[in-house]
């Protein structure tokens, strides 16, 4: 039996009001309210951590995987230019140079943004609860330092990748695969020094191999890893010397569950030196090899999948469907779908194999919860299912997400209208004029 603590009545209060509210900082939520704020509306943007960017940051996402054409996502690459100094790439690295990430400069570069923008930022701040009226959205409840407050706006965006402000408001929602709520493992990010980049092999797939004196690099990590690590990826860094690896692994987390992503942390990290053992005996460049920071919020690729007004699937990808109520476009990746239970792809997963090259469209009615009014969903816990989400859970695609998101709020708000009603023609002309085309 659960045993539980009654609290007296809370007098909550509201620090503030906007006309939009965005909960979560990473590339979906940065975008959406640089956008937002960028259309004229007053705007705040929560994020529990120190500093923005998420997974590409905090969690030393490697580089932008995936493309999305247009939008803010090039404008985030075009602004990174600066200081990502060129990489020396291998011939089976097809990356621009600007796509690699320096986690440092990139956190400086998205807080000069949302100040040139106007967006008020509340860094540490951690959203507990839904401001609802009815089945409408009116804010959100923070936790923090402060104490417990709220924000009241006119539309909120769930950026949260868990959605948590959704999830409390009481949207509707799956749990990773339909057929037995299965999620995708979750990750410890590596950043490795020490590295003979002239001799070593970028690793930036699963069906990709490196020819080592004793033999195929996958074979033995399969070998020599305890499961359910066992793959090795890795991936260049702007710093001389480093590269970045993606090699821990932990199946059957929960991320929804702090149990359960404290195990996780454990985990991974127990799987740290195994793993700089393995490559110093086995791969050359790698003897001197020196671990130099590991990511500081452990990489959840899956939790909520929420009910939307429409749902993206995998065949809408397959088909390079272009929906006539398209929020973003030209999107492009693989179904990247790590393993449930192992190391490696999933067999349901496609990397080499998947062979639509055209791209492919995100309707606007994934952003809108099925029964939820004044909320918005951007990024990963959009309206889709679990094939599809293992495409467009990356980060170009995310960022250009929250773009439409943040537009389509600004517009909402303005004219005090619900996110169902707003005219799709109005934001697609938006998203036009900032280089976004069908």
């Amino acid at each position: 039996m659960t045993e539980y603590i009654i609290e007296p009545e809370l007098r909550t209060p509201v620090i503030d009001t906007v006309d939009v509210l965005v909960a979560g900082g990473g590339p979906a939520g940065f975008s959406a309210a640089v956008c937002a704020a960028r259309e004229g509306a007053s705007v705040a943007l929560l994020e529990q951590s120190g500093a923005l960017g998420g997974v590409a940051t905090n969690g030393l996402m490697s580089h932008w995987t995936g493309l999305s054409r247009g939008g803010i996502y090039e404008e985030i690459l075009e602004r990174c230019a600066p200081f990502t100094r060129s990489v020396q790439a291998e011939s089976d690295i097809h990356l621009d140079a600007r796509q690699v990430i320096d986690h440092e400069g990139l956190k400086g570069l998205m807080l000069e943004m949302v100040k040139e923008a106007g967006v008020r930022l509340r860094l540490y701040s951690f959203v507990s609860g839904a401001v609802m009226e009815g089945r409408r959205v009116r804010g959100a409840i923070i936790e923090s330092k402060a104490g417990r407050q709220a924000i009241k706006a006119a539309v909120s965006i769930d950026a949260t990748g868990d959605g948590d402000l959704a999830a409390r408001a009481g949207a509707p929602f799956t749990m990773g695969r339909e057929s037995d709520g299965k999620m995708q493992p979750a990750t410890l990010m590596l950043k490795v020094g020490g590295v003979d980049i002239a001799q070593i092999h970028y690793l930036r797939g699963f069906e990709q191999d490196w020819t080592v004196p004793h033999g195929s690099l996958q074979a033995l990590a399969r070998k020599e890893l305890a499961s359910p690590a066992g793959h090795v990826l890795i991936y260049p860094s702007t710093l001389p010397g480093t590269v970045v690896l993606n090699m821990t692994n932990c199946s059957g987390v929960v991320g929804t569950d702090p149990v359960s992503l404290t195990e996780a942390e454990i985990a991974c990290r127990r799987q740290i030196t195994p793993i700089l053992d393995f490559l110093k005996r086995h791969a050359p460049g790698f003897e001197n090899a020196y671990l130099m920071a590991v990511s500081s919020t452990l990489g959840v690729r899956e939790t909520r999948h929420f009910e939307g007004l429409k749902t993206l699937t995998e065949q809408d990808i397959s088909q390079a469907r272009l929906f006539d109520d398209w929020a973003v476009t030209k999107a492009y990746f693989n179904f990247d779908v790590h393993h449930l239970d192992g190391a490696g792809l999933d067999p349901t997963g496609a990397q080499e194999g998947f062979s639509q090259k055209k791209g492919y469209s995100i309707p606007y009615g994934c952003l809108v919860p099925v029964r939820t009014d004044g909320l918005l969903l951007a990024g990963r816990n959009i309206s889709g299912t679990h094939i599809a989400h293992s495409n467009y859970r990356v980060m170009p695609i995310c960022a250009n997400m929250g773009q439409a998101a943040g537009i389509a709020a600004a517009l909402c708000a303005s004219q005090r209208i619900e996110p169902r009603d707003l005219d799709i023609k109005t934001l697609q002309k938006a998203l036009m004029a900032q280089g976004v085309s069908p």
